[in-house]
């Protein structure tokens, strides 16, 4: 027997019964009838998720073993390290919530589960105070629940519950998530090989529509673009190569998502914990990465774990001040402190964020100079060789044509889309391109490609094969040269004067380009 809230009535369902064909059961799908949609769309907007698909699943539902086949037959040393589990919730469904701690407690073994912490960030709603107090005191492990004075975020809530809490690694998991058979063990194991190396698991996604559970992929790592947005990219053939070609071995990763993550307690507050000064969230979890790299430390995607997330497409919750300027200041405190001169692919492409009163970083930097953390240089030659910020350029900033006094510019256009040109503006951002040491022409992770003769000049993926991607600029005729195609970069035809063209090299003044580096950093 079990109970959820009904969000509208905020009263007590009692659910008698439960069995494997119920809505949701080992992940599957559940669909709303059409004559519910309107009631479905109106809920939606509480959480950002469909509530109503939710709320019908069962709050201890099934799923699907989804570890590859050779993790599932390892085996786990007796004597693990116990964890403390911490989630952060504000204004969290109640559905989701706790769908997220049964999934905890029912697939851990509970020798290894010291507590599960929740920490309240100042939630409105009733249901999460006195009745959810109730509730968990009735559950098989340990549940304590630590209520935020005030709003203050993911950071500080995160902060105030790994202070609180006993085990001998803490872990950090959102407060809608599922985890899966198995997902434990291979995280503590690894930190008992290794103390230092911070573990994730793989996150697989749990639609916001349907609540289907979706396996994610062992293929992907995280990475991140010139705006410092965290990003998934495939893992590289080097990483498959240092694995020997065993998928069940960790992934090294550059950079972590933040939301799910194991650590050793010690090793927390060895490694600085988070940046107090950073508020509500964003940017922690690439200040994190770069700490942890640059001081000794490893980052680990744990193949052979899986915990799913509902992944939605907007916040349902505000930020004090606004979510940009949250996020600019918390990614310029992780700049300053962590990336050195390379700040500046950061600052010249978001100009905005040089504006925002970031704070005071000298006891970050102290805490780097303290660990005697190595370059953020160290980071990309070594832990992230094909980072969209090359190690080495020529240039970073305006590429400007001599004849129209025009710039290139990406237009805001996407993959496999043709690279424009517009009146220099002198403010970064669209406009800023590299030329970088191995004769790319960047724009964050879009390289100008040219496949045929006379254009066009289309932006994609940087595949550093060289190739199509490859010109060479001569600095004194001021040309670039398609190296393939053996034409120029030129101004634009009559009929698109918007658009970059590619013509036999003449040493015109329509073929000539000024690479102008820019600083827009303090």
């Amino acid at each position: 027997m079990f109970v959820c809230i009904c969000v509208l009535c905020v009263c007590l369902t009692a659910v008698i019964s439960r069995n494997q064909e119920g809505p949701g059961e080992m992940g599957k799908a559940v669909l709303i009838p059409k004559d519910d949609q309107e009631k479905m769309k109106e809920l939606f907007k509480i959480n950002q998720f469909n509530l109503m698909a939710s709320d019908l699943i069962a709050l201890n539902r099934s799923l699907p073993d989804v570890r590859l086949e050779g993790c599932k037959t390892k085996v786990y040393p007796d004597e693990l390290p116990n964890t403390s589990v911490v989630i952060v919730f504000h204004n969290e469904a109640w559905s989701t919530l706790l769908r997220t701690v049964y999934s905890v407690i029912n697939r851990s073994p509970h020798y290894l589960l010291s507590e599960v912490i929740l920490v309240d960030d100042a939630s409105e709603r009733d249901f999460l105070k006195l009745t959810l107090e109730n509730y968990v005191k009735n559950l098989e492990v340990p549940v304590k629940i630590i209520r935020m004075e005030e709003r203050s975020g993911l950071i500080r809530a995160r902060l105030r519950g790994a202070a609180a809490s006993k085990g001998q690694v803490i872990t950090f998991l959102d407060a809608h998530c599922e985890c899966t058979l198995g997902w434990l063990e291979p995280l503590l194991a690894r930190i008992k090989e290794d103390r230092k190396t911070v573990v994730c698991p793989i996150i697989d996604v749990i639609s916001d529509d349907t609540f289907e559970y979706m396996a994610g992929s062992d293929m992907t790592y995280g990475g991140f673009n010139w705006k410092l947005n965290f990003r998934w990219y495939p893992v590289p053939q080097r990483e498959m190569d240092r694995r020997k070609g065993d998928r069940t071995l960790p992934v090294r990763t550059p950079t972590m998502a933040g939301g799910l993550f194991s650590i050793d307690r010690n090793y927390f507050e060895e490694i600085g914990t988070y940046d107090a000064g950073m508020d509500i969230w964003g940017g922690e979890n690439l200040e994190m990465s770069f700490r942890i790299w640059q001081c000794g430390g490893s980052l680990e995607i744990v193949t052979c774990s899986h915990v799913g997330h509902v992944f939605r497409k907007a916040t349902p919750y505000t930020f004090p001040g606004g979510t940009g300027h949250v996020i600019n200041k918390n990614n310029r405190r992780l700049a300053e402190v962590w990336m050195d001169e390379f700040k500046d692919f950061f600052y010249i492409i978001s100009p905005g964020v040089v504006k925002v009163d970031y704070g005071d970083v000298s006891v970050r930097k102290t805490l780097r100079e303290n660990l005697k953390c190595k370059p953020f240089s160290w980071y990309l030659e070594n832990i992230y060789p094909d980072s969209q910020i090359p190690r080495r350029y020529y240039s970073l900033g305006e590429i400007r044509n001599v004849e129209t006094n025009q710039c290139l510019d990406n237009m805001g256009r996407k993959e496999n889309e043709k690279v424009g040109i517009f009146n220099c503006h002198g403010m970064g951002g669209n406009q800023v391109f590299s030329y970088t040491a191995d004769k790319e022409i960047r724009t964050d992770d879009l390289c100008l490609d040219v496949s045929r003769l006379n254009g066009p000049v289309i932006m994609l993926k940087c595949h550093h094969m060289r190739g199509n991607q490859l010109w060479e600029y001569d600095a004194e005729r001021l040309t670039l040269r398609h190296v393939n195609s053996n034409q120029c970069l030129d101004e634009p035809s009559e009929e698109d004067k918007m658009v970059p063209t590619m013509q036999d090299c003449s040493g015109t003044r329509s073929q000539q380009w000024l690479l102008r580096n820019m600083t827009l950093g303090a």
